[in-house]
């Protein structure tokens, strides 16, 4: 029996629609086809453990898995819940009749879980948009993916609780989230406020006029003397984010997996410092499997490089495009990505090695 369900691939900011093909033969072989890296693979084996935990039993027989489209690299455990439940259906062991109406994430854990998944911000848009009556998460995700209005988001945290949605045989209520609401009613709670800043009035002008223009910032100094507390406390006199802003920013967080659990759309400008022993890859962006770097995790707010004389200066080069063009594309021979950075860069150096 084939049976189908609907899951997601996030590539940068970009998310395809995935649909894994379940077909289940005599034999005991277990075929998976469709690139999934090892997260994928290893999968079938946290799959089993589950099923059997939860009162199921994985099929003692052919089992072919797709994962179309097969020319696009999955990662990650996102697809364990979908998977999971087309091998029961294939099997026969659950009905479902609802399930092609849900797109569906979440890593499964050996007794049933469901584990937070990442990027599941922008994949609940790419479900609006692909006109799916609703979306399947982790509990712990829910808040985050309700965010996005006119989708039915349910957080579920075990795998029979979505059988039992699928299947009919329990009601659910799918969460809502007053994102409006929420987001400006945050935006002034500040944990480090300017107002904070005693003396030093040229240095707290010159900050003004900064945030006021959006201009870029060095500040020198002996140690001691407050930079790195003025630089912190920058983001409480920028302009509030707009709710289009605090959507872009809070996607690039979902995918580099930074939201709290529970958290809604980021209401303040991210204030990012690393530390001057950053590589360049941790600084723009990258890796094996793509991710967003610190430029970008800056995106709307303040990257602050303290004691920039200590930076590695081809890892300050590489801030010269993003600078500009406010965009950061990644190239590499199995992706090529492109994220938003539009930052303010703020540094501080001591006036000269020795303090």
């Amino acid at each position: 029996m084939l049976v189908k369900t609907y899951s997601a691939a996030v590539n940068g900011l970009d998310v395809t629609p995935v649909t894994i093909e379940v077909s289940i033969a005599k034999g005991i072989l277990y075929h998976l086809t469709g690139l999934g890296d090892e997260a994928v693979r290893e999968g079938r084996d946290r799959i089993a453990a589950a099923l059997q935990n939860t009162g199921f039993l994985f099929p003692r027989a052919d089992v072919t898995v797709n994962m179309a489209p097969a020319d696009l690299r999955k990662e990650g455990s996102n697809f364990d819940l979908p998977l999971a439940i087309a091998i029961l259906a294939s099997d026969g062991q659950i009905h479902v009749p609802h399930v092609g109406e849900f797109m569906m994430v979440g890593e499964l854990s050996l007794d049933g879980q469901l584990q937070p998944a990442k990027g599941v911000l922008p994949i609940a848009i790419k479900a609006r948009a692909e006109h799916y009556r609703g979306l399947i998460v982790p509990k712990q995700n829910v808040r985050e993916a309700a965010i996005v209005n006119n989708l039915e988001v349910y957080g579920m945290e075990t795998m029979t609780d979505v059988i039992k949605l699928l299947s009919g045989e329990e009601q659910f209520e799918p969460t809502v989230v007053d994102t409006r609401k929420e987001f400006y009613e945050q935006q002034y709670n500040f944990d480090l406020d300017f107002s904070d800043v005693r003396g030093q009035e040229n240095v707290k002008r010159a900050l003004e006029v900064a945030a006021a223009g959006g201009h870029n910032l060095i500040m020198i100094g002996p140690p001691g003397s407050g930079k790195s507390m003025m630089a912190k406390r920058l983001p409480s006199i920028l302009p509030p984010l707009t709710l289009s802003e605090s959507l872009e920013t809070t996607q690039i967080h979902s995918v580099a997996g930074l939201l709290k659990t529970g958290s809604t759309l980021i209401s303040q400008r991210p204030f990012r410092a690393p530390h001057h022993t950053i590589s360049e890859v941790a600084l723009v962006g990258g890796g094996n499997n793509p991710m967003p770097g610190a430029i970008s995790l800056a995106h709307n707010g303040v990257l602050f490089c303290d004691e920039l004389p200590e930076f590695n200066k081809h890892t300050l080069e590489v801030l010269r495009q993003p600078l500009e063009d406010r965009q950061i594309t990644i190239s590499r021979a199995k992706y090529t990505v492109t994220y938003p950075c539009s930052f303010m860069f703020v540094a501080s150096m001591n006036p000269c090695p020795c303090g």
